[in-house]
């Protein structure tokens, strides 16, 4: 089961579900099977997101991320793992591999306009705003 490591968590630990080890080679990316099946309420999402101590000791992260669970979803929850570093990594059944963090969300309702009201910022995209 998932489980939050301290009481003020945001995200869960998501666990390998494996027969045997998974070995990542540089670069390499799989798809971790985690066991585990959700049914989330609607309005609702869980995000799966990196271990931050994977990523800095390991270089392992999380491609899609945040990866995105929808409420009407009921497959397993995989996590698709890359590593990013230069040496192979192992891993294990039973492992912590990613961390999900259960959402609200909306849906717009879009329609079609002549033009957008003016703002300050405008069109202005990245680094727009400046460095400081």
């Amino acid at each position: 089961m998932p489980a939050y490591a301290t009481p003020q968590s945001a995200g869960m630990d998501l666990r390998a579900n494996l027969e045997s080890p998974v070995v990542l080679q540089p670069m390499e990316r799989r798809l971790i099977p985690t066991g585990l099946y959700i049914a989330l309420p609607e309005g609702a999402e869980a995000q799966v997101r990196p271990r931050s101590g994977l990523a800095l000791k390991h270089g392992i992260t999380v491609l899609n991320s945040p990866g995105t669970i929808d409420a009407d979803y009921r497959g397993e929850v995989g996590v698709l793992l890359i590593n990013l570093s230069q040496e192979p990594f192992t891993v294990n059944d039973g492992e912590r591999i990613a961390q999900m963090i259960i959402a609200r969300h909306e849906q717009a309702e879009f329609c079609l306009v002549e033009e957008l009201d003016e703002t300050l910022r405008g069109a202005g995209g990245y680094g727009h705003t400046g460095v400081k």
